[in-house]
């Protein structure tokens, strides 16, 4: 059961706290064991060597020292060896010398086999060399010193010395370990002791009671003594599915890495151990595109991906900091103790440094992105909940701004509770049909003609009035409703376009629509129900979409943007050009029209180059083959300059404001047929009274 997370066989940077200490414990350590060693009787050796108990006593140590029985699933507790039992059986039946003797062999077959880092193996040598001698200066100051073999055996009276001894070698492990674990994950030694204490010493009471038992049996009969191993194996089983299950419950299966119920156990721990002045950092991160490569090469492709991101991001944070899957292709990182924001923000980059490194699967390359949200105690929230919220947001303000890391900003924050009451709110408007479509005509440039219109929702709040659509329309983008949004918006349009259709009002309708709903499957075939309900042809509806769709790649091989193409139902780009640098991607979506954004069309009178912009896109949408229309025309300068450029069609206040689905229609069957000269509107190098013949257009 292998923990992705452990990170101790890093070795520590030279002059670092975790250094000083770990050089300063094996100094201390290797002086006592050469001295005890130097202490050993050359014949008692010997003696030693000829003896089968002797060797089988080591064989128990080694064997003990390969599998530890580990009580919680937590790295910082870790387990306890039974080869303490015979080591401690070793201290009693033979002396320090060799106790420490046989615990090193067993220390270094165990650093072989495990293949534990060298300044492990010896860091390991020297505190059980340190606990060994503190055990035994205890037994010698009660007289209690073994000289052959057989001569230590214990009875009543050694019960003091024995417990105390017990004691020191506990107590001298269980600190060592503890300041090592305590640097090495920059936490508090009170709060390791605070966590490991407990399991600890149930463990340690019971391997070092049953070892005077072990040295009775070792003085009568030693060929009883393997069956020590019986209870141990016992313990070690039952210890052993009791942390499955504890380790199951708190991690996550495919990763190993800790899941959202250990996330909020670690979280609130450190929330609780952090002292004034300090502070807690929550990252969120959601993988960029994985949702394709997924859909693409499977599953099991996918799971290996997903397991090689939690290997680098584990191997990228800083001891002591929690990486946790909370499930699909999120992840959460905890950093207990962070100076500030800034500091925050560099760990973030170095993560995604970290995964944005190629990857080779299945003799295939990839290129992985992730977008990280942080969050900051006490800054921007004060428990759990409200930090995962928070960094939630953010994590979302960074893919929408494409920057990959953001940290919590209040005013950029659409989930205050206000916003909250509004989300409640716009869910009974849809289920209570209070939304409503109006309609802006757009219309030929160069002849008058109506062709087409735009659909643009309103919602009347009963309470706050009319509410601006870029209030509550990205609000509703950030949460379950937008679907539904979209649904209610797109059958309102087509109940319209069929009252139109049915009664000889022709008219496309253009209805906006998120890049999420255009790749969403559904939308087809609600579209294709709706066109076959209310026996429409595909082109009476028109889907407009910002030109971000551009830069997704998947609108490019997205089978529901292909179901769309093979309905009929035609696309427009929406607000184009603030995103010059996609133009050139135009062709490779299934496009009929083109909106030139208003910031670039108003002020074409006023800024060359905006007009120099201008007349690039419409050239440019032109040779595609493709229809241009602008977007926030309002005076007949500016419609007279779109028209000489070449652009097709106009839409704006100068022609008419949204309407109603009423006025509307008066205003369809009123400038139905008619032709330019009827409206007053000539072409714009004929006109003498510019403003008067457009304004013939109006209601």
């Amino acid at each position: 059961m292998a923990d992705p997370t452990d990170t101790r066989d890093t070795g520590p940077r030279p002059g670092t706290p975790l250094w000083a200490y770990l050089a300063a414990v094996i100094a201390v350590g290797f002086v006592a064991l050469v001295v005890s060693q130097l202490r050993m009787d050359t014949a008692e050796v010997v003696e030693l060597a000829r003896s089968p108990l002797f060797w089988m006593l080591m064989v128990l140590v080694v064997l003990g020292e390969l599998r530890p029985v580990i009580l919680s699933a937590s790295l910082t507790v870790g387990g306890t060896y039974p080869s303490t039992m015979f080591t401690f059986a070793a201290l009693l039946h033979y002396g320090l010398p060799i106790a420490v003797l046989l615990q090193v062999v067993a220390m270094v077959v165990n650093g072989a086999v495990t293949r534990k880092a060298c300044h492990r193996v010896m860091f390991n040598i020297a505190q059980v060399t340190l606990a060994c001698t503190a055990a035994g200066t205890v037994l010698g100051l009660f007289g209690d010193q073994p000289v052959t073999v057989g001569a230590g055996v214990p009875d009543g009276a050694d019960l003091l010395a024995i417990g105390l001894a017990g004691l020191a070698y506990f107590v001298v492990r269980a600190a060592l370990v503890s300041g090592a674990v305590a640097l090495h994950e920059r936490r508090s030694i009170h709060r390791v002791i605070k966590t490991t204490i407990g399991h600890q010493s149930l463990v340690y009471a019971g391997l070092l009671g049953m070892a005077p038992l072990v040295v009775v049996v070792m003085n009568h009969s030693p060929a009883l003594v393997p069956l020590f191993l019986a209870p141990v194996l016992a313990v070690y089983f039952t210890a052993s599915m009791s942390v499955r299950r504890d380790h199951q419950a708190m991690h996550d299966g495919l990763t190993g890495l800790p899941n959202r119920k250990m996330l909020v156990l670690s979280t609130e721990e450190a929330l609780a151990e952090a002292r004034e002045g300090e502070r807690v950092g929550l990252f969120l991160l959601d993988l960029d595109r994985f949702k394709e490569i997924n859909d693409t090469l499977g599953h099991p492709v996918g799971d290996r991906l997903l397991q090689m991101v939690a290997h680098r991001l584990t191997h990228s944070v800083r001891p002591g900091d929690v990486v946790a899957r909370l499930g699909g292709d999120e992840f959460a990182v905890l950093l207990p103790s962070v100076r500030d924001a800034a500091a925050a923000r560099e760990v973030a980059a170095r993560l995604r440094v970290a995964i944005t490194e190629p990857v080779r699967l299945e003799g295939m390359s990839f290129d992985l992105d992730a977008s990280f949200g942080i969050a900051i105690y006490p800054d921007h929230a004060p428990d759990f909940e409200m930090l995962l919220q928070r960094s939630d947001v953010a994590m979302y303000l960074a893919k929408e701004s494409r920057t990959g890391v953001e940290i919590y900003a209040a005013d950029k924050d659409r989930n205050s509770p206000e916003r909250l009451t509004l989300l409640g709110d716009l869910r009974r408007a849809i289920d209570r049909s209070e939304l409503r479509l109006h309609y802006q005509p757009k219309l030929d440039l160069s002849g008058g003609q109506v062709r087409g219109v735009e659909a643009l929702l309103r919602w009347r709040h009963p309470e706050r009035g009319m509410i601006s659509p870029g209030e509550f329309v990205p609000m509703a983008e950030q949460s379950y409703l937008m679907r539904h949004l979209t649904g209610y918006v797109i059958d309102a349009a087509l109940e319209q376009a069929a009252h139109w259709w049915h009664t000889g009002l022709h008219e496309q309708i253009s209805v906006n629509v998120s890049a999420r709903d255009l790749l969403d499957s559904a939308l087809s075939d609600q579209l294709g129900a709706g066109l076959a309900r209310y026996r429409l042809p595909p082109k009476a509806i028109q889907l407009e979409v910002t030109e971000r769709i551009l830069m997704t790649d998947q609108a490019y091989t997205a089978d529901a943007v292909r179901a769309l193409a093979s309905l009929g139902v035609p696309l427009a780009l929406d607000d184009f050009g603030t995103g010059y640098s996609s133009l050139v991607r135009l062709q490779r979506l299934p496009v009929a029209e083109v909106k030139i954004d208003s910031s670039f069309v108003r002020r074409i009178g006023e800024s060359k180059d905006d007009e120099r912009i201008v007349r690039s896109i419409v050239d440019l949408v032109r040779s595609l083959g493709l229809r241009s229309v602008a977007e926030g025309v309002e005076s007949a300068e500016v419609a007279e300059r779109l028209a000489d450029m070449g652009c097709d069609l106009g839409q704006g206040w100068l022609f008419a404001k949204p309407m109603s689905a009423a006025d509307a229609t008066v205003w369809l069957r009123k400038h139905r047929g008619l032709t330019p000269h009827d409206f007053g509107f000539l072409r714009p190098t004929e006109i003498l009274d510019p403003q008067r013949a457009w304004s013939s257009l109006s209601p």
